[in-house]
């Protein structure tokens, strides 16, 4: 078992480098891939406030697969270069939206979804993952929360693929 305790008050750069470490610790050790991303997201979809969806998607065979997640059941397949999923996938860059519907292209997995997040997991120069979240908040998601997953996923990015 873990024992986590994070101060979800706290600064958001003490928040997440806690969270990080969390994560660090769930991944240490287990080699399974899958059993980390569904940990990671338990993690996530426990301690991020505002959140309707958190989880992973898997490229397989060319194209996003669901992965682990916590929240409403998902799209399945993501064509990479589709979407906020397949567009940070494509790029190998952070996705940041703040009003989902005005992103071209978007595909409405959660009709209550208005911001999403989405950080690319990159292992030997190469996009794995992506690790999705989604708020019904408009503009749930800041600089600071990029940054805090994007460091977050570079800490287990091994464990995770």
């Amino acid at each position: 078992m873990f024992d986590i305790a994070i101060d979800k008050d706290q600064p958001a750069a003490e928040f997440y480098a806690d969270l990080t470490s969390s994560a660090a610790a769930i991944v240490s050790g287990e080699p399974d891939a899958i059993a980390n991303m569904a940990n990671v997201a338990a993690l996530i979809w426990q301690y991020v406030p505002d959140l309707n969806w958190a989880g992973f998607y898997r490229v397989v065979d060319g194209e996003l697969l669901l992965g682990p997640f916590q929240g409403k059941v998902a799209c399945i397949r993501i064509a990479i270069g589709s979407g906020v999923c397949g567009t940070a996938a494509a790029s190998g860059l952070a996705q940041r939206v703040a009003d989902v519907d005005a992103f071209p292209g978007h595909i409405a997995c959660d009709a209550e979804s208005r911001s999403e997040l989405v950080i690319p997991i990159v292992k030997n120069g190469s996009v794995i993952a992506v690790l999705d979240l989604d708020s019904p908040l408009p503009n749930r998601f800041d600089a600071d929360d990029e940054t805090g997953m994007v460091k977050l996923i570079g800490a287990i990015a091994n464990s995770l693929g």
